[in-house]
């Protein structure tokens, strides 16, 4: 599974690993989602956040593969997935566990991009 590609289909939503992660979480608001392939939650929640990618400007939309990735799944403490960290200007500002309405994630995102 190692070239298992994330349950995505828009083409905004970015795919992080420990390279690239620093760089697209510094500035603004960003939307992580921790997943793995076979998690079925994970693939009740991909057409929110396909939505979220492609309607929502104000917050870049990513997934982190845990298996792939797991020193970054360590360093966030994700024990349970999908989890969803929304980060600001790279702090971790919320967290979701499991499978959230557009809603309401995006009443936290809009929280943040307010404060």
């Amino acid at each position: 599974m190692k070239n298992a590609k994330p349950v995505a289909n828009s083409k905004k939503i970015k795919v992080l690993g420990n390279k690239n992660f620093k760089t697209v979480t510094r500035r603004g608001v960003v939307l992580v989602d921790f997943w793995a392939p076979w998690c079925g939650p994970c693939k009740i929640i991909a057409p929110v956040l396909n939505d979220i990618a492609d309607s929502e400007d104000n917050v870049t939309v990513a997934k982190v593969n845990v298996d792939q990735q797991q020193p970054l799944a360590k360093k966030f403490k994700v024990r349970n997935i999908p989890t969803l960290v929304v980060l600001k200007d790279g702090v971790e500002m919320h967290r979701f566990v499991g499978v959230k309405t557009k809603r309401a994630i995006m009443k936290e995102v809009n929280a943040l991009m307010a404060s």
